[in-house]
């Protein structure tokens, strides 16, 4: 399982980083695939009577736990429930915006016409 957050890659939204969305968008995904997971689990619990029986048993709780868990990573990965791109983008407006690095055109040089 990947960690959610740790201390280097967290978001500063003081300084414009050219890598800030990168990592928005990182995080974005892994907060779907959280989402997923314990929406997974919590329909995993219910139970409608029909569970009980020869397929019942702690390895198969513990198989349909990785794959719930690989579906998750899945799911986030390819966009495919589209929350994490929803996530990112209300985020992204949050991040200010970098300033331009392209430098002003000077006058040195430049051939006059004396107009």
């Amino acid at each position: 399982m990947t960690p959610v957050a740790s201390p280097s890659t967290s978001l500063s939204l003081t300084a414009a980083q050219p890598d800030q969305r990168e990592q928005l968008s990182a995080a974005a995904k892994q907060f779907e695939a959280i989402f997923v997971r314990q929406m997974l689990s919590a329909a995993r619990k219910s139970d409608f009577g029909g569970e009980k029986g020869l397929f019942d048993s702690e390895a198969m709780g513990t198989f349909r736990q990785m794959q719930d868990d690989r579906f998750a990573d899945i799911a986030s990965q390819t966009g495919a429930l589209g929350m994490a791109k929803m996530i990112e983008a209300q985020l992204a407006r949050m991040i200010p915006a970098a300033a331009p690095t392209t430098a002003a055109p000077t006058t040195e040089g430049a051939k006059t016409d004396g107009l």
